[in-house]
């Protein structure tokens, strides 16, 4: 090996030691800041019940505290903001609000060189941007799904409210029972089964298409691809990019897969066909040929069974209730958005879907 060669490898180790310090010390400070703000709000709390009334101590004490923080410490201590870390501690105060992997993904580290004197049931890994967002969600159980999911996936502060914006829990939520529902509110999304990777509806608010009255299936694949990373976060956890117009070709003739990816949690391949319109009976007969060839030929002996989806305007239920076997776990139909519905518009096409009544 050459000394250039060797110097390189050094410096690139050290770059590397360099960099994963520098993000630890940058996670260490946010979380502290955040432990810190718990804190003032809990002090403000405890001295508000021996104080005024609410609205007076909010009017007095709080102006003056800001008033006093701000020419001792500078930014952030706004009579607003104080007014946040009050609610903050009000969110968080109650017990078991945060996720045990949450409680215990915080280095003891931290609280023990500051000093801070935290309630041993609450710990935060998320920005304080993360928290404000997360606070004025009043379900406790949704918030918690979107707090775990976000620390899971990374997700930017952007990404938590696109999320949100989406009505992903109640997108999840909605199809399974209340033992379900609780635990996507302890662990997030468990990916365990085909199943449990599909979404009903999706939401490609991202493309940009809303303003176009007529697009072609191309189009769309070209969008996505445009947008993969968009795309990939909307699918969810665990999806890698393979191929696109993935040609196939038996008793020569030729056929192509819209989307083809991979499922590292799952360990199979994920194949996606976009359908303009409403859904028929053929669309699902292909994709289960599509799906029946990568088991036979790409498949290897290690890799769970190929999952289809199809991506569709609409679909009628009971067309693919009749037309795929009931022990189903690898052809799936779901609707596809591309605007972003309110959450109550959600609940009543995902109620409305389900043959339920809001």
């Amino acid at each position: 090996m050459s000394a250039d060669l060797t110097t390189k490898q050094l410096l690139d180790n050290i770059s590397a030691l360099l960099d994963n310090a520098r993000k630890r010390v940058a996670v260490a400070v946010n979380q502290t800041m955040v432990l810190t703000y718990y804190e003032i709000g809990r002090m403000i709390v405890e001295d508000e019940q021996h104080g005024e009334s609410r609205a007076e101590y909010g009017k007095a004490v709080l102006k003056d505290l800001s008033t006093h923080l701000t020419e001792k410490f500078g930014k952030g201590f706004s009579q607003r903001n104080l007014e946040q870390m009050r609610q903050f501690y009000l969110s968080y105060s109650i017990p078991q609000t945060l996720s045990a992997e949450l409680q215990n993904s915080i280095s003891q580290t931290v609280s023990d060189v500051f000093q801070i004197q935290q309630t041993p049931s609450v710990n935060f890994n998320l920005s304080w941007s993360h928290y404000l967002k997360l606070m004025r969600i009043n379900d406790i159980q949704e918030r918690k799904f979107y707090e775990i999911e976000s620390f899971k996936n990374n997700w930017s502060l952007r990404e938590l409210q696109r999320q949100y914006d989406s009505a992903l829990y109640t997108r999840l939520s909605l199809s399974k029972n209340k033992e379900e529902i609780l635990q996507l509110s302890e662990k997030g999304q468990i990916i365990e089964k085909p199943k449990d990777l599909i979404k009903d509806p999706y939401v490609l608010e991202f493309l940009g298409l809303s303003e176009r009255p007529h697009y072609s299936e191309s189009e769309l694949e070209s969008e996505l691809i445009d947008k993969l990373e968009h795309f990939l976060l909307e699918l969810g956890t665990g999806f890698t990019f393979v191929a696109r117009q993935n040609r196939i070709t038996f008793d020569e003739k030729h056929f192509k897969i819209d989307l083809v990816f991979y499922n590292r949690v799952l360990r199979c391949f994920v194949l996606i066909d976009l359908k303009i319109g409403e859904l028929k009976h053929q669309d699902i007969g292909q994709m289960q040929m599509y799906v029946n060839y990568y088991d036979k030929e790409k498949r290897l002996e290690d890799e769970n069974k190929t999952i289809g989806i199809i991506l569709c305007q609409d679909k009628s239920e009971a067309l693919v209730q009749y037309t795929l076997p009931e022990d189903n776990e690898q052809i799936f139909a779901s609707k596809y958005f591309t605007v972003l519905p309110s959450k109550e518009d959600f609940i009543n096409i995902l109620n409305s879907d389900n043959g339920k009544t809001s």
